[in-house]
């Protein structure tokens, strides 16, 4: 008898606790709903989760809001700064490494507060306690980063809301808008650092095997302040070496280029030439172009010439030797194949910049 009065004490434990667990888990609407905004900067993601309580026609700052560091009468801190939102702690989040307010900070998930005062300004923080309840538990020792801001004015804003203003190839302007106070921050990334390095892990892995992936890189790098010489290494592999490799005009005029930005000009005009004998009539004219801007016109009319040749019904080309002579200061000759170029029945935009130039010369 005793150990059945023991088994069934034991059941109606479990129901119990099965019973309290499921009532734990119910799901009912918040008072303050929660929401989660994400900005792409490069290929790196900011991420902020937060509850937004509406303003109710109450007084915020100051009030609602209380200015600086207060003991908020509950949890361990004293001196707990706003939670910058309501229930549980507001959160941002870093796919990679990034400097907030010119300040760094390492990729992960961080509790984001607010000290507000007065004067208009405010000390944003962001604490590594990001499981916390709201401000209750804040502890200073926790803090990884503090960077002091100055707030704005802005149209009412009934709920609490964070937004993303301003977004530029390596940074983005995130802020917290509340009644008519605002609080914008900035938040940027090494994105040409984070490709790179993305590139060097997964060159490990599958990616690693196919030729378009390092030319990809190399391209990458060498328009975006990466290493040259690594580059060059990249688009050495693409072009030789490896059972992928295949040389094509793609790839050997990327040398090219990254060549010409290491200052070696033989190497560089060599690979040019070597592009040129495997290019199309538009890809002629692109290089053509290059060596306009590299003021080598002889390389330019070779090019030009040659694309007309390879392609003698294509307007365009005629409109580009029109440009050639006209940079050279052959005005007869540039008249000469623009004039050629409108005969042949051009698309508008090349019609366009031919007669653009036929009346710079007083043509038409």
């Amino acid at each position: 008898m005793k150990t059945n009065y023991n088994l069934s004490a034991l059941i109606f434990i479990c129901l119990l606790s099965f019973s309290l667990s499921a009532f734990a888990q119910l799901n009912t609407p918040r008072g303050s709903q929660q929401a989660t905004i994400s900005q792409r900067v490069g290929v790196s993601d900011v991420t902020i989760t937060y509850s937004r309580p509406s303003v109710k026609g109450r007084e915020i700052w100051g009030k609602l809001v209380p200015y600086g560091m207060n003991n908020l009468g509950f949890g361990t801190s004293t001196a707990a700064p706003w939670r910058a939102g309501a229930d549980e702690n507001t959160t941002i989040t870093f796919s990679h490494d990034a400097q907030v307010e010119g300040k760094p900070i390492k990729a992960g998930t961080y509790g984001l507060h607010l000290e507000v005062r007065e004067d208009d300004t405010a000390t944003l923080i962001l604490s590594k306690d990001a499981d916390a309840w709201g401000s209750f538990f804040y502890d200073e020792s926790k803090d990884a980063l503090r960077a002091d801001i100055t707030t704005t004015t802005v149209p009412h804003h009934e709920l609490l809301t964070f937004e993303f203003n301003e977004v530029t190839p390596n940074s983005t302007t995130a802020s917290l808008a509340w009644g008519t106070k605002a609080f914008p921050f900035n938040v940027s990334f090494n994105v040409t650092d984070i490709v790179l390095n993305d590139f060097r892990a997964k060159f490990k892995g599958q990616a690693g095997f196919q030729r378009q992936n390092w030319e990809q890189a190399a391209r990458y790098s060498l328009n975006n302040g990466g290493d040259l010489n690594e580059a060059l290494t990249w688009i050495d592999a693409a072009i030789a070496g490896q059972f992928f490799s295949q040389k094509t005009f793609n790839n050997v005029a990327i040398k090219a280029q990254i060549l010409n930005k290491l200052g070696k000009t033989n190497e560089y005009v060599t690979m040019m030439d070597e592009a040129a004998s495997m290019a199309n009539a538009n890809q002629l004219n692109a290089l053509g172009y290059q060596m306009l801007g590299n003021k080598d016109y002889d390389r330019a009319l070779t090019y030009f010439k040659k694309a007309a040749k390879l392609d003698p019904t294509n307007a365009n080309v005629y409109d580009s030797l029109g440009e050639a002579y006209r940079t050279m200061g052959n005005n007869k000759e540039a008249i000469k194949y623009f004039k050629k170029s409108l005969s042949m029945n051009p698309p508008a935009n090349v019609k366009a910049n031919s007669e653009k130039h036929l009346k710079e010369l007083g043509v038409i």
